[in-house]
């Protein structure tokens, strides 16, 4: 969140130099920069992207729809950027500004109708987690994906985390043997604590439009990891409890929530909540001979783990290395998917994983509601 006014003025400076860059970037490259396209505005994330984009010249910005009119002068103001980037529907924007991808900055529920006006005309799609709010709408997407040969992808920060990547790689070497238990947690204070903006608090806390509260606002974290750790399994049992701990200011949608996966040979236990004490995105793997645990200094250089392997009487602590393009950040990946130098099949952000993370978090959902455990991979294989 940008909240003083230095840190505006900064940002605005950013973005300045980003939009300025395009054209001597481009002439500087042997490629063309990947034009990319923001639809919606409503989703806080899209301030990270604009911050960041100042470091990506060959990311071109052509175009930002969104049907508010009074949001698109907000940002208009406090980005400095052009007011000819700006349509007020994602149609009249693809048009003519024609983007190679689209940045979905919408509610979860929006994403598919941004798709279903982007797929027929081949343009890509990176989404924000997660991929969406019901199966019925994973799969419409999956559909559209498959009928026009586009990727759709889905955005988790903790993708760029070196110290998630550097502890599932030890698990992989086998240095903690085979996996036992997952236990994974996200979320921060809530976020009316934290100040988010109001066009974001709306429908973040609306069940329709987000799917429910810290369930799927953090839950989805971990239930995008745990798919990735597990190859893309499904789960034989789907377990969770929401809470309203704080009903004055969540009414509508939990605000706590425990999901329990259980697999034949291993569980994960995912905690999202709107009640952490302070902001935290951590993971702790046990394998059947030792345990490495992140910190939550994630994305940071020097980004830490601490570990206990077998044969050690205490656990050491040690830095993950840092992540190399194009699996360090989300732009450098899109990019590479759009050239084609990357295929993204069963990894985080990948159409594959991120169906069957839908198929979970409606499982988890659905288990809060009635409070029973939901037999997911028997109900799939049921459906087929």
């Amino acid at each position: 969140m940008i909240s003083s006014v230095r840190n505006r003025l900064l940002f605005a400076a950013s973005l300045l130099a980003a939009t300025f860059s395009f054209s001597t970037s481009a002439d500087a490259q042997t490629a063309p920069p990947t034009r990319v396209a923001i639809v919606g505005l409503v989703h806080g994330h899209v301030q990270g992207f604009l911050h960041n984009l100042a470091a990506h010249p060959e990311i071109a910005l052509v175009g930002i729809s969104e049907p508010d009119p009074a949001l698109r002068q907000k940002y208009i103001a406090k980005t400095h950027l052009s007011g000819d980037l700006f349509f007020a529907t994602e149609a009249e924007m693809l048009k003519h500004t024609q983007p190679q991808a689209i940045l979905v900055y919408t509610s979860i529920a929006g994403h598919r109708a941004a798709i279903e006006e982007a797929a027929p005309l081949h343009i890509a799609a990176m989404v924000e987690k997660p991929l969406a709010t019901t199966v019925e709408d994973a799969l419409a997407i999956q559909a559209l994906s498959e009928r026009y040969n586009v990727p759709v992808l889905t955005n988790y920060e903790t993708t760029w985390y070196n110290s998630n990547t550097a502890a599932v790689k030890m698990l992989e070497e086998g240095k903690i043997g085979d996996l036992r238990k997952l236990v994974v947690h996200d979320g921060h204070e809530g976020p009316k604590e934290i100040g988010v903006d109001p066009e974001f608090l709306s429908w973040l806390t609306d069940p329709k439009q987000n799917g429910a509260g810290a369930l799927f606002d953090f839950g989805c974290y971990g239930v995008d990891l745990a798919t990735w750790i597990l190859h893309g399994e499904l789960p034989t049992t789907v377990t969770a409890v929401t809470l309203q701990i704080k009903p004055k200011i969540y009414p509508n949608v939990d605000d706590d929530s425990t999901v329990v996966l259980t697999y034949p040979h291993a569980q994960a236990i995912l905690q999202g909540s709107w009640n952490w004490p302070f902001a935290r995105k951590d993971m702790e793997i046990y394998g059947a001979t030792g345990y490495v645990d992140t910190v939550y200094d994630d994305a940071a250089p020097g980004a830490k783990l601490r570990a206990r392997l077998s044969g050690e009487k205490s656990e050491h602590v040690e830095t993950a290395p840092a992540l190399q393009a194009p699996q360090n950040d989300s732009l450098n990946y899109l990019a590479a998917v759009l050239a084609g130098t990357v295929k993204p099949q069963h990894d985080l952000n990948s159409l594959d994983t991120n169906i069957t993370v839908v198929r979970i978090l409606d499982a988890a959902r659905r288990s809060a509601q009635s409070g029973k455990t939901i037999y997911l991979a028997r109900e799939v294989a049921a459906a087929k």
